[in-house]
């Protein structure tokens, strides 16, 4: 059977929150001073109105019935009146289960998520992987995506 992208629905809350705190605890590792341990992004009710924004789209990757992987998306319309007013596509959150990494899930739920970029008029994808994700930030430039700007921060309370 082959794998089937498509959009997250209720049913799927469960699988995904257990997604949700697989990526958790890869941001805890890199930063426990930003994300606190054993808690997820999303609540299963905060999923199920994100599921039914038509702006947040959430694209979920399955396999005999399980859901292997997701991708949070969210339509960003440019409101500075001084930029040219385009529309992003955002890539939230990405997230393979780690029972099934290397199987090129990540590859085709990015490719879909390129695929509604185009379907939505969007100028560009984009999104943020944190300093020391190495193996997102890999994946993320094998995929073809280039760095848009760096983002630096200077912690002040230790």
């Amino acid at each position: 059977m082959d794998y089937i992208i498509r959009r997250a629905e209720e049913g799927d809350t469960d699988a995904v929150l257990a997604l949700l705190g697989q990526v958790h605890a890869v941001h805890e590792e890199i930063r426990p001073d930003l994300f606190e341990r054993g808690t997820r992004k999303y609540s299963a009710a905060q999923l199920k109105d994100i599921f039914a924004d038509p702006d947040s789209p959430v694209f979920v990757c399955q396999r005999e019935g399980k859901v292997l992987g997701y991708a949070f998306c969210r339509i960003m319309r440019e409101q500075d009146p001084s930029r040219t007013a385009i529309t992003t596509l955002y890539l939230d959150d990405l997230c393979v289960d780690e029972g099934a990494r290397g199987c090129g899930i990540g590859h085709k739920l990015l490719a879909r998520v390129e695929d509604f970029a185009a379907e939505c008029g969007a100028y560009n994808l984009t999104l943020h992987v944190y300093e020391g994700n190495d193996s997102a930030e890999k994946f993320y430039l094998s995929a073809g995506m280039g760095v848009q700007y760096l983002a630096l921060e200077k912690i002040i309370k230790r």
